[in-house]
């Protein structure tokens, strides 16, 4: 009697699983996949990208996301597109990043904000159009509208500015990870004033620009969910001494889940000599 009990136990709470992980299926099928891949089919990505991700954040406004392409960039076969998204954030859109073979890798790494408990999707467009798709379940809360830090005016004076880290060992024709460090507080519009304890107006990142020697190497289009003082860690092949050079242009928007009524804000701009 006692096992058939254990054994009634084990299927209810098996069947409560299956019908919590159908419940976090409903935004994406309903919602995500028809916004932003009306009509396709994505395939399972595990044999093309991996993702990496804390199973619970320590700390919901800086969720390590990691991405690692399987596959080398070659002009034949090359990811052309990531795209991030996390299903319950107030905008779920974390960022569009484009590559090219001359990334070497399509690799991207960064520091994300988790506002509730929600997976976190990659996928992968392919050259030749076709789709695959990762995904992890991440455990935070609150992510959106943790304060971004005390002294706000001195992050505004530090807004702009720009760091390149490389590789120690940088080799001719090799891909070589690059580090872009960008001062910004990228602003949620969900943020309480810590002072004036008024919520401050959404001031994000919103397009990025990497290039060597006047290439591109990556592109992105990013939002709200991406930390503050972002740190994006990516790979490009240089094939000879040259300049590496990123640039992005950040916005303001008057609602912190809408995009219809934004301001253009300003565009930065930070070179670095490369030398194999």
């Amino acid at each position: 009697m006692k096992t058939k009990s254990i054994l009634s136990l084990l299927f209810l709470l098996s069947l409560s699983n299956v019908v919590f992980a159908a419940k976090n299926e409903a935004k994406w099928l309903q919602v995500l996949q028809p916004q932003y891949f009306p009509k396709q089919s994505i395939l399972d990505g595990k044999d093309i990208i991996q993702l990496t991700s804390p199973i619970r954040a320590e700390d919901p406004a800086l969720v390590p996301v990691k991405v690692t392409a399987k596959l080398e960039q070659t002009k034949e076969r090359y990811i052309k597109r990531l795209l991030l998204l996390i299903d319950n954030n107030p905008v779920p859109f974390v960022g569009e990043f484009e590559f090219t073979p001359e990334s070497g890798k399509a690799d991207i790494a960064m520091r994300v904000r988790v506002n509730s408990y929600s997976y976190i999707r990659a996928i992968a467009e392919m050259n030749n159009g076709d789709l695959y798709m990762v995904k992890n379940y991440v455990k935070a809360s609150g992510g959106c509208s943790a304060p971004v830090g005390a002294d706000y005016d001195a992050a505004m004076l530090r807004l702009g500015k720009m760091k390149f880290r490389l590789d120690s060992n940088v080799q001719n024709g090799k891909p070589t990870m690059a580090q872009l460090l960008i001062s910004h507080p990228n602003l949620t519009g969900m943020q309480m004033d810590q002072v004036t304890r008024f919520k401050r107006k959404s001031h994000f990142i919103k397009k990025i620009k990497v290039t060597f020697d006047g290439k591109a190497i990556l592109t992105a289009k990013t939002d709200i969910a991406i930390s503050s003082d972002p740190n994006f860690r990516f790979y490009f092949i240089p094939k000879q001494k040259g300049e590496l050079k990123a640039e992005f242009t950040d916005t303001s928007c008057e609602s912190p889940v809408s995009r219809d009524v934004c301001q253009s804000g300003e565009t930065y701009t930070k070179t670095y000599s490369v030398q194999p």
